[in-house]
C-alpha cells in the first residue's frame, strides 16, 4: 500500500492534534503535526534529509509564527518589523523550496481574495476547517493527482480576483523590466524575505549600497514599501532568491 505522508501545520494545538488523529486512523495516511511555520520548515528539512519527504501539507491560513530577520513572502497581511509568517506565506516558501509537495490551505472562512492569493502562491486547494473528514481526504488525494480544489461557492470570486490580477500583471512586468540586473537580484532577495544586512552578505555588497538599490527598486516600481514591492514582483512572476544556491526566477504562476 502506498502511504500518503501528511503534515498538519496549525498553531491551534487542539485542532491540530484532533485533525492529525483523525487522519492517522486512515490505513494509507501517515501524519505529523507542526505548531508554527518555523517548526514546519524544520520538519520538512528533517524529512528530506532522511529521504522521506512529505506529500501534502495542510496549512492554517491564519498561521502565526516568526522567522528571524524575515518578512512575509506574500503580503496577505502586514507583518511587524520581525516579519510574521502567515500560512499563505509559508505556502509560497515551501512551494519554492520543494515543488513536489502539494499544499492545501485550511481556512476558518471563505475569502475569495485570500484563496486567489493562495493559488498564486502555489496552493492546490482551499478547504474550510469545519469540512468533513471524507471531504478533506478527497482533497488530499485529489491534489496528489494534480487537481485544484476550491469550495463551489468560492469559484466565481476567485476567478474574478485572478482576472483582475492578470490585468495588473502586464504593467507589473513592464516595471520590473525597467530594473537593472543588480536591482532585480535585490528584488528577488526582498521577495525571499531577506533584510538589508542579509542581502548585503548574499550579494557581497555594503549595507549602504543595498539600501540605495532598494530605494531605487521602490522608486522604479512606483511603490513606497517593501511589502508593496514584493506584491508587485509576484504579480510580474518574479520568484524569491534560492537561498540554497543561485538567484532564480519562478515561472508558470497563476495570474
Amino acid at each position: 500500500m502506498v502511504r500518503i505522508r501528511v503534515l498538519v501545520v496549525d498553531d491551534h494545538r487542539i485542532f491540530a492534534e484532533s485533525l492529525a488523529a483523525a487522519l492517522a486512523a486512515e490505513p494509507d495516511v501517515d501524519v505529523s503535526a507542526a505548531g508554527s511555520g518555523p517548526a514546519a520548515l524544520r520538519c520538512l528539512e528533517r524529512a528530506a534529509g532522511e529521504g522521506r519527504r512529505f506529500d501534502v501539507l495542510l496549512v492554517d491560513a491564519d498561521l502565526g509564527g516568526s522567522l528571524p530577520g524575515a518578512r512575509p513572502a506574500v503580503p496577505v497581511q502586514d507583518g511587524d518589523a520581525e516579519g510574521l509568517v502567515d500560512g499563505i506565506s509559508l505556502v509560497a516558501g515551501v512551494r519554492s523550496a520543494q515543488p513536489a509537495v502539494r499544499l492545501v490551505v485550511l481556512a476558518e472562512k471563505d475569502d475569495p481574495r485570500r484563496a486567489a492569493v493562495a493559488l498564486q502562491a502555489g496552493a492546490s486547494g482551499w478547504v474550510a476547517k469545519d469540512c468533513s473528514l471524507s471531504r478533506l481526504l478527497t482533497v488530499i488525494r485529489g491534489v496528489l493527482r494534480d487537481e485544484t480544489h476550491l469550495p463551489p461557492a468560492l469559484l466565481t470570486g476567485v476567478l474574478r480576483e485572478l482576472t483582475a490580477a492578470r490585468k495588473h500583471r502586464t504593467e507589473s512586468e513592464r516595471l520590473v523590466q525597467s530594473l537593472t540586473p543588480r536591482e532585480r537580484e535585490v528584488l528577488r532577495c526582498m521577495v525571499a524575505g531577506l533584510g538589508r544586512k542579509a542581502v548585503a552578505e548574499r550579494l557581497f555588497l555594503s549595507p549602504h549600497t543595498v539600501r540605495t538599490h532598494m530605494q531605487n527598486v521602490l522608486g522604479k516600481l512606483g511603490v513606497h514599501s517593501t511589502l508593496a514591492a514584493v506584491a508587485l514582483a509576484r504579480r510580474a512572476g518574479v520568484g524569491p532568491a534560492d537561498l540554497a544556491g543561485d538567484v532564480v526566477e519562478r515561472g508558470g504562476q497563476l495570474a
